[in-house]
């Protein structure tokens, strides 16, 4: 069997465990939304019950995450009116990634579980990655490195830009 190693997905993984050292009860995600600085946090909009917030290890440009505000760890766990709040905020992140970025396509989904790849178990949030014709390429497999083609912070204002101009 052979195996493909990608090491950013610990850089990844080790960057929460060192938030949290000496704080037994610190989640990221409970931090980030109860700070009011949303450029630094790069959340891009806050609904009723849930954010729109930027992931900073990407899988794509453009890939979002939407984190209810209560600190659930199962999808069960969630209320109906957080679900419906949560299907609303995927439904204006596409609209907005469609606007700002054009993608051909999109994933969206959440890693329930530790085993199922989710990096922050503990707190349930969801994903939305855009997908563009030809984005998969060799850099992850040969070069160990996968190619974002904007910077974040880019990424973000053009996000928040797009939002004004809907409620404009």
């Amino acid at each position: 069997m052979e195996r493909l190693w990608s090491p950013w997905r610990s850089k990844y993984i080790e960057s929460f465990s060192e938030k949290r050292e000496g704080k037994e009860e610190s989640c990221v995600f409970c931090d980030k939304l109860s700070e009011s600085d949303d450029a630094r946090n790069l959340i891009v909009h806050r609904s009723a019950m849930c954010a729109l917030i930027m992931n900073i290890y990407p899988y794509n440009s453009g890939h979002v995450m939407i984190v209810p505000f209560a600190h659930k760890g199962t999808f069960e766990d969630l209320t109906e009116k957080e679900h419906a709040d949560i299907m609303s905020e995927t439904r204006l992140a596409i609209r907005l990634l469609r606007k700002t970025s054009h993608p051909d396509g999109f994933n969206f989904g959440a890693n329930l579980g530790r085993v199922s790849g989710a990096g922050i178990a503990e707190h349930v949030h969801f994903h939305v990655v855009p997908r563009w014709n030809g984005d998969v390429n060799f850099m992850p497999v040969l070069a160990d490195a996968k190619v974002i083609s904007e910077g974040l912070e880019q990424t973000y204002s053009r996000l928040v830009e797009a939002l004004n101009s809907l409620k404009g």
